[in-house]
């Protein structure tokens, strides 16, 4: 095994520099946020869907147009407000008159990279109509469906939802994204690079450096790292203590959790840690891997009960404790 080990490895570095020209193109307009960055890096080699929590000003849309922008792929931002319709994300069915039939008209949703800006700002149905996208890579418009090109990404921001004018996500929506990313202030230091570069009128442009061949072979080097079955059954331990706390000795957390993480949690927790093994630049999976990675795959899919809620316990803290009991390999 040590053999094939060392042939993933050289396949991962054989990328590391690719890697590493997108996020010194990203770095071009991004200062500090580097959770931010390698968390939109992981989703980019999983093809997995990213939420970035956070308030306004916190350069969520900056870091997601740099990253598109990187890759030479096609980007579509959508802007999402409380009057749009399905038919504005989709597409829709047009009547062609002169010929007496109706035609396509594909909508914004039909590119490789889509930024759902302030996603929670747009009601449940047009939410919904994410759905399909991102979990079938395809589109239905009328009686017909529409595949999606590869790479798919959908990459959202939302605001906190106690900010005015947001609806809550639906939970079957918020399940299919992989990460969801809680982004906080810059550091002193960073905001301060960040006020210069205004003052200064300092504009770097971000250049292609990456083309979507290149991303889909990467994905392909990333989905052949090796993965122990300890390794696996750690991370499955992890998911099935916030279902089951009592089997974990976190009998205390039973009251608090009303549902625990979905087996989607289980598959994204391997992908995504995979993904950091690959950013590392190994060929094989360790536990640490999935403890750094798991904050951001179980966060948005544990729901917690009012007296969690009457007690400031949070899921971070549920988290925080699953991940301090659950037994290492």
């Amino acid at each position: 095994m040590s053999v094939d080990i060392q042939r993933i490895k050289e396949q991962v570095l054989k990328h590391a520099e690719k890697l590493d020209r997108v996020t010194s193109e990203v770095r071009k307009v991004l200062v500090g946020q580097d959770v931010m960055l390698s968390r939109l890096l992981i989703a980019m080699l999983t093809g997995g869907h990213v939420l970035l929590e956070g308030l306004p000003g916190l350069a969520k849309t900056t870091a997601i147009k740099a990253l598109a922008s990187a890759i030479k792929c096609k980007f579509n931002r959508i802007q999402f407000t409380p009057d749009l319709l399905p038919a504005d994300l989709i597409g829709t069915m047009i009547y062609n008159p002169r010929e007496g039939s109706f035609g396509t008209r594909k909508g914004p949703i039909f590119a490789n990279l889509i930024l759902a800006d302030e996603i929670n700002r747009a009601p449940s149905k047009v939410q919904s109509a994410l759905l399909e996208a991102m979990q079938e890579r395809q589109v239905t418009i009328g009686d017909e469906s529409y595949p999606l090109d590869e790479p798919f990404l959908v990459l959202a921001t939302q605001n906190p939802i106690e900010q005015e004018g947001t609806y809550p996500l639906p939970e079957a929506q918020v399940d299919r994204f992989m990460l969801k990313v809680v982004v906080d202030y810059p550091s002193k230091a960073d905001e301060r690079k960040v006020v210069d570069a205004v003052l200064d009128d300092i504009r770097r442009e971000v250049q292609p450096v990456l083309e979507p061949s290149e991303l889909l072979e990467m994905k392909r080097t990333c989905g052949m790292i090796y993965m122990d079955d300890k390794v696996k059954d750690y991370a499955l331990d992890v998911v099935a203590a916030t279902r089951r706390p009592e089997e974990f000795r976190l009998a205390a957390l039973k009251p608090l959790i009303e549902f625990g993480a979905s087996p989607r949690a289980s598959i994204n927790l391997c992908l995504a840690a995979r993904a950091s093994a690959f950013m590392a630049g190994r060929g094989y999976v360790t536990p640490q891997d999935i403890k750094d990675v798991a904050p951001d795959i179980l966060r948005h899919r544990i729901i917690i009960t009012y007296e969690a809620e009457a007690e400031e316990m949070t899921t971070a803290n549920i988290i925080s404790k699953v991940l301090e009991s659950v037994p290492v390999p």
